[in-house]
């Protein structure tokens, strides 16, 4: 999801990459899930989010839907599915009686990111810059944004995280060209291709099977490569 907004009011300035120190680190949160409060339709998913929530929950995306944990949402002009919010305290559904996050280790990619974001650069790629003023601890650590993150191979990721968010601009930007039929029929196919239909196996099947589809999709929607 595209936010425009001046880095200056809400970051501390600096732009960092995948090896810095940043001091982002709130040891666990130590009990406070705030941040998995009142997010609205903000935490979007991608298809490895998907990916993860299904191995780490046994449940399928259709299942994720249905169960109310997952809803679908239109987003920089795509219907992309987001975390659910429950309707009595507007919290994460995947938040627990004590109020910590039951599917930790499958949380998503801006759960892992908080309170980093990432800055999209002219040109591609990106670098990620620290909200200062969204996480209430205020005396956090510093922490390397790999280790903070938390992903293996992250080289491979920032890719893929590329890939994915160029793919949705090359999507926004032909719809603009579609009738509201057409339209209609490109959302759709994106969402099967990419969310509805599994990916399976290990991490690294899912990102060949990811790059695979990508491809597939480009050329059949002609959005080049």
């Amino acid at each position: 999801m595209k936010r425009n907004v001046d880095l200056r009011e809400i970051s501390d300035g600096r732009l960092y990459t995948a090896e810095d120190m940043v001091r982002a680190d709130c040891h666990d949160c130590q009990g406070c899930s705030a941040c998995c409060s009142g997010m609205g339709d903000s935490v979007v998913l991608d298809p490895m989010d998907i990916w993860r929530l299904h191995r780490g929950t046994g449940m399928d995306f259709a299942e994720l839907v249905e169960k109310g944990y997952v809803e679908l949402g239109i987003a920089d002009g795509m219907i992309l599915p987001h975390l659910a919010m429950s309707d009595e305290k507007e919290t994460c559904r995947f938040l627990d009686g004590d109020g910590r996050c039951s599917v930790h280790d499958a949380r998503p990619g801006i759960c892992r990111l908080f309170p980093l974001g990432r800055y999209y650069e002219e040109g591609g790629g990106f670098r990620y810059f620290l909200q200062i003023h969204e996480c209430r601890k205020k005396k956090r650590s510093k922490i390397r944004v790999k280790k903070w993150l938390g992903i293996p191979d992250i080289k491979k990721y920032e890719r893929y995280i590329i890939d994915w968010h160029d793919f949705l601009i090359r999507c926004e930007e032909g719809l603009k060209e579609l009738d509201e039929q057409n339209a209609r029929i490109l959302r759709i196919y994106v969402l099967r291709i990419f969310f509805q239909n599994s990916f399976e196996g290990e991490e690294e099947e899912f990102y060949k099977e990811f790059w695979k589809r990508m491809d597939e999709t480009k050329e059949k929607l002609q959005l080049g490569r």
